[in-house]
């Protein structure tokens, strides 16, 4: 199996089944001196892991996590960073009844009609318990980030077709995203949202949604402008996410139905103070009226935030019955058991943050070398 890893200078592998004995990841290519320790990594697993209630599988993952090299005395070393996470809650057992059976809207059948085989439990590598080892790479980008002075945050905008309030609207509320285990920044809507979350589970059904990330502090100049444009490789990123069908960056599709004098962002003078360290002093310091596209121009970042929404569809492993064909070719009818999530999006705000951290990472790194 190719794919396994992501990046070009700062460059992660990821490694693990889900009911395998452990996962875990390689971070290469981070600088030396870059602060980072357990803490850092255990608050950002913890953000992710199973068993935290709400939408959340009922599988209890302790994700507590071993740095087995690349890290001393808290700061990296710049030789590769190995991290694993060792399994302890699997119950192979729940799947024993679907070995020769494909489930519907997973990558069962297309898993056998690639490799020839496949890991019935859990879905193996293609199990959104795959996307702990980015978490744990994340944390070490976020690291480096944050020494850069960017930050990236995420949070769920939409469970199950209700919405919270956007940035400045109704109760919206940053800290109470990580107040609530549904990642909902609206204590109204987290509410609302927990009903019909268990109105789901209780018919043996799940949902979908969308996840909203923003970066602050991003310098203008990321990215490349042809094949490897900036809201490319995050779009690239956040696809990469199982259970990801969608993204938009700023105003997204509603561009679709502006005019060019509506949708273009005008040009303002600034006084410097705004995240365009990376200028050469031959250019002014600028911004923008409105954000319409998001931060990034030509597949360059323009110093504005970065903003963008990733559509996840629907968790497919439900108790509903379901029609689907056997390994001998027979038409069944199959209802699938064990511990799953009623939706992924509250789990996937980390992995959204994980993925965008590193295609950041990545691309502050290489830009050292634009002139």
């Amino acid at each position: 199996m190719s794919g396994n890893s992501f990046g070009v200078i700062f460059r992660v592998t990821t490694f693990g089944e889900s009911h395998g004995p452990a996962l875990g990841c390689v971070v290469d290519g981070c600088p030396a001196g870059v602060a980072f320790s357990a803490c850092d990594l255990r608050r950002e697993l913890a953000r992710r892991k199973p068993g935290g209630g709400g939408a959340a599988t009922t599988r209890n993952e302790d994700d507590e996590a071993e740095i087995l090299s690349g890290v001393f005395e808290g700061l990296t070393l710049g030789t590769p960073i190995a991290i694993l996470i060792r399994n302890a809650s699997a119950r192979s057992a729940d799947y024993d009844a679907l070995k020769d059976v494909y489930r519907p809207g997973h990558a069962d059948w297309c898993c056998e009609a690639k490799y020839g085989r496949r890991d019935h439990r859990g879905g193996g590598r293609t199990s959104a318990r795959e996307t702990v080892g980015r978490v744990a790479a994340g944390a070490v980008a976020k690291r480096l980030l944050a020494e850069h002075g960017i930050g990236v945050r995420a949070w769920c905008r939409e469970i199950a077709g209700i919405a919270a309030p956007e940035e400045g609207e109704g109760d919206f509320d940053w800290d109470e995203a990580e107040r609530n285990s549904l990642r909902v920044p609206s204590a109204k809507s987290a509410s609302r949202i927990m009903r019909k979350i268990e109105e789901l589970r209780a018919a043996g059904d799940s949902a979908g949604g969308v996840v909203s990330c923003r970066v602050a502090g991003l310098p203008a100049g990321l990215g490349e402008p042809v094949f490897e444009k900036l809201d490319a490789l995050i779009a690239q990123a956040c696809l990469s996410i199982g259970a990801a069908k969608g993204i938009e960056f700023g105003s997204g599709f509603a561009l679709a139905e502006m005019l060019g004098s509506q949708s273009n962002d005008a040009l303002v003078r600034a006084d410097g103070s705004s995240p365009q360290n990376l200028l050469p002093p031959s250019v002014p310091h600028v911004s923008f009226a409105t954000n319409n596209a998001g931060g990034v121009l030509g597949g360059i970042s323009n110093g504005m935030p970065l903003e963008f929404r990733v559509a996840f569809k629907p968790v497919p492993s439900i108790s509903k019955p379901q029609r689907t064909v056997a390994r001998d070719g027979a038409e069944r009818e199959i209802s699938v058991k064990g511990r799953h999530d009623v939706c992924v999006c509250p789990r996937a705000v980390s992995v959204v943050e994980a993925m965008t951290a590193l295609v950041l990472a990545d691309a502050l790194l290489r830009n050292r070398c634009s002139r």
